[in-house]
């Protein structure tokens, strides 16, 4: 590739969640670009199955364990000497449809919590220090359009996501404020085609007894732009997070749904 697009040449990369999905589409375009890429993935056949693939790092992990967090993050400042970008992706999206304030039960409810909120807390608590020490460097969060408006149907999930976007500007500003030279922002997918997405359509189609091309133009109507998503829409979108064409945007919400916001 041309060096006129090698935009995160060199940056140590951290990526959860990255043996599939959003986090595989970001780590091949953030190696692509030239990134040191790391990736972590709580499978582990697909997580070095997918590292081979795009010549990266692979480790073991569940995001929901601090001392994970701390040896990974440790590992990685002593073998590169830096961490310059963090992207928190992992996630779960729960049990599925159906799961309204009340009929969520309390044990659905903290799984979601620590695994989607947990994981970007501890993430952003280790990456900041080894940042910090390496000059700076740039955090994004994974959030959602669930984030941003009411999703009864999903309630653990939406206030999973709720909570990263308002994590990021607390974070974003402790580390404005404390001189780290620490960025941090959230991004909001809406509907972007991945296996998680079509595992939605087959089951709202199962629930609603209804074809699974019909469920999935209900969705489709509800996107202005007419179309759903790709991961490389999202990837591209961090990339220029993680990039020094965004040193001046900390605290953002960046979203990335065709639109489907406007329409509440």
């Amino acid at each position: 590739m041309s060096e006129i697009y090698q935009r995160v040449k060199g940056k140590v990369t951290l990526i959860t969640g990255g043996a599939s999905g959003l986090g595989l589409g970001i780590a091949r375009r953030m190696a692509e670009e030239g990134a040191i890429t790391i990736i972590t993935d709580i499978n582990d056949d697909k997580g070095q199955k997918a590292a081979e693939e795009i010549c990266a790092e692979f480790m073991t992990q569940d995001v929901a364990r601090e001392d994970r967090w701390q040896e990974i993050t440790r590992h990685i400042y002593e073998k590169h000497g830096r961490l310059d970008v963090l992207v928190n992706n992992a996630g779960i999206s729960g049990d599925g449809l159906g799961t309204d304030p009340e009929t969520t039960s309390l044990a659905e409810w903290q799984k979601i919590q620590k695994i989607n909120g947990d994981s970007v807390f501890l993430g952003c608590k280790y990456a900041i220090d080894y940042m910090r020490k390496g000059g700076g460097g740039s955090i994004i969060n994974m959030s959602s359009i669930a984030a941003l408006v009411a999703t009864p149907f999903i309630t653990s999930y939406g206030a999973s996501k709720a909570a990263v976007r308002q994590f990021t500007m607390s974070v974003a500003l402790h580390c404005a404020v404390t001189g780290s030279k620490v960025r941090c922002n959230s991004v909001h997918p809406g509907q972007i085609i991945t296996p998680m997405l079509e595992s939605l359509f087959a089951e709202a189609a199962n629930k609603m007894n209804a074809p699974v091309d019909q469920v999935k133009q209900g969705f489709l109507d509800k996107i202005p732009l007419g179309e759903f998503g790709e991961v490389d829409d999202i990837a591209y979108m961090v990339l220029f997070l993680a990039s020094d064409e965004a040193k001046h945007i900390t605290g953002g919400q960046f979203v990335v749904d065709g639109g489907m916001q406007l329409n509440g």
